[in-house]
């Protein structure tokens, strides 16, 4: 029998929630009847061990695939899967690896969805300036190719593609995971000024619960496709006292393997 996630707006506006969202692949169930609302303007840490459906509850998100049974709605309205390219004008995507189109220039990468939507020269130019002061990455990257910049470099970039046109949901598939832990860090420090600017919907999946703890508002944990732990990160560190993150989470899981 699944746990649900109790409600965690009490009453708040959302941009994204799921209802009752179920998705098997072929015997063995990714998801098992997930409700879940996400916070509106804060971002939301998904965690939990590997094959707990975290990846597949943030592609259900972003519709790159399809719940078995249940329901989602996004920008409080049913998510409308014959209008996908419109709706992902509004959502910014980052997976780990970064994903940039190697023939491409950091710029030509980052304004790629500016060009396609039609945005002039000068509105670009201004995002782009824009998104380098808030990622502090340098105005000469933009001429350089992925196989020019460092791991960290490329996942800035690859973040300043998410947000190139001000998307009101940002999801993030564990991207900062092959990043070392001092360019990690630095990284981290970068997503929470460009959240503070341009505050919006962002769900972060994550392995990491000392990553969830430092950059999330609120905190979903799950096991086995279920739903364990859904609150305010706030009264989870409350809760929590001195113990050290991982084991926190450990006790969250009830001793499983993460």
């Amino acid at each position: 029998m699944p746990i649900l996630a109790k409600s965690c707006l009490d009453g708040a506006m959302t941009s994204l929630a799921l209802n009752a969202v179920s998705k098997h692949y072929g015997e063995i169930p990714a998801l098992d009847a997930v409700s879940l609302e996400f916070p509106e303007r804060q971002l939301t840490a998904v965690i939990g061990p590997s094959g707990c459906g975290k990846s597949t509850l943030l592609k259900i998100c972003n519709a790159l695939e399809i719940p078995d049974t249940g329901s989602v709605s996004i920008f409080d309205s049913p998510l409308d899967y014959t209008s996908l390219p419109q709706l992902r004008r509004r959502i910014g995507y980052a997976v780990q690896g970064n994903g940039l189109f190697p023939h491409m220039t950091a710029g030509k990468n980052i304004a790629l969805l500016a060009e396609l939507e039609g945005w002039d020269s000068v509105r670009i130019a201004e995002r782009l300036e824009e998104l380098l002061h808030l990622s502090q990455l340098p105005q000469e990257i933009l001429q350089r190719y992925p196989h020019q910049l460092s791991g960290g470099q490329q996942q800035r970039v690859g973040l300043c593609r998410a947000m190139m046109l001000r998307p009101e949901l940002l999801l993030l598939d564990e991207p900062f995971a092959a990043i070392d832990p001092i360019t990690r860090r630095d990284i981290h420090l970068q997503l929470r000024e460009l959240q503070a600017a341009e505050p919006r919907t962002a769900v972060l999946v994550t392995h990491d619960m000392r990553e969830a703890l430092l950059l999330a508002q609120h905190i979903v944990v799950m096991r086995a496709g279920c739903i364990i732990h859904s609150g305010p990160t706030t009264e989870l560190m409350g809760a929590a006292g001195d113990k050290d993150p991982e084991n926190l989470l450990h006790e969250l899981l009830g001793g499983a393997s993460t």
